[in-house]
């Protein structure tokens, strides 16, 4: 009989910052050094950190894209309907969390793959509920199919599962440290914001979220931490409350002490 719990609570682990989190990945980072497709390495280090955080005693759902494999809005722009390129998009993304799920279990971890569209073979369908009880078991919860619904990508869907969630935040794990005042990999003067405030985001027009995820996060006060998810360590660090990444916030106090790189 399978354990209930991927938690290991005879060992003595410390407290970390967040309680319930929403971990978004990027498809294309999977692809690692391949042209197309899945990284082995790439999704076993993902899934050893994920591991890590569990152990941590934190409650972590995931969302993951699928750029690796079919990217809906770039496809519709060759010709294909959108609407009918974005379900091929959701069934990218379903490709990527069952990878993640595999990888996941064959380090024993307890995990349940539900998506917003009906695939009753491979995953559960996504009941808000259910969803909240895998975690309050210590299950990792991969949500695939982004929203069910095209015309929208897998950041407004991150930032509509952490909201029905509960999530205290939502971790975006990128290929680069944090936000910046422009694209690091194009500039390599860049500045890093240890913080920024969601409204300099937006007149500065940096790339955090699109702006659908990034309107549902602002109007529930949702922070948002952008870091490295490929250097180890980094997600238990961000769950400890280290200062890794950038955490976008929408207080407009702390805003007011920031200190904003010109």
């Amino acid at each position: 009989m399978e354990p209930s719990d991927n938690r290991a609570p005879n060992i003595e682990q410390p407290t970390p910052t967040y309680r319930r989190v929403l971990l978004k990945l990027s498809g294309e980072a999977l692809l690692g050094d391949k042209a197309y497709g899945i990284d082995e390495a790439v999704l076993r280090m993902y899934a050893d950190e994920i591991k890590k955080a569990v152990e941590l005693g934190v409650e972590v759902a995931v969302v993951i894209g699928g750029g690796n494999i079919f990217r809906g809005v770039q496809n519709a722009m060759q010709g294909m309907t959108r609407a009918h390129a974005d379900y091929m998009g959701m069934l990218a993304t379903m490709i990527n969390g069952m990878a993640l799920q595999d990888a996941l279990e064959q380090i024993n971890l307890q995990t349940r793959l539900q998506s917003s569209i009906k695939m009753e073979e491979i995953a559960e369908p996504f009941i808000r509920r259910r969803a909240i009880r895998h975690l309050e078991k210590g299950r990792v919860v991969i949500f695939g199919a982004g929203t069910g619904n095209p015309y929208f990508t897998t950041d407004t869907a991150a930032a509509l599962r952490g909201l029905e969630i509960e999530a205290q935040t939502i971790l975006k794990g990128t290929r680069v440290d944090g936000v910046f005042t422009a694209d690091p990999e194009e500039d390599p003067e860049a500045e890093q914001f240890a913080a920024i405030h969601g409204s300099e985001v937006i007149s500065r027009g940096l790339r955090v979220m699109d702006m659908t995820a990034f309107t549902l996060c602002q109007e529930s006060d949702m922070p948002i931490i952008v870091f490295n998810m490929g250097t180890p360590g980094n997600l238990r660090r961000v769950l400890l409350g280290q200062q890794v990444g950038t955490t976008v916030h929408w207080d407009e106090t702390q805003a007011a002490a920031e200190r904003v790189p010109a």
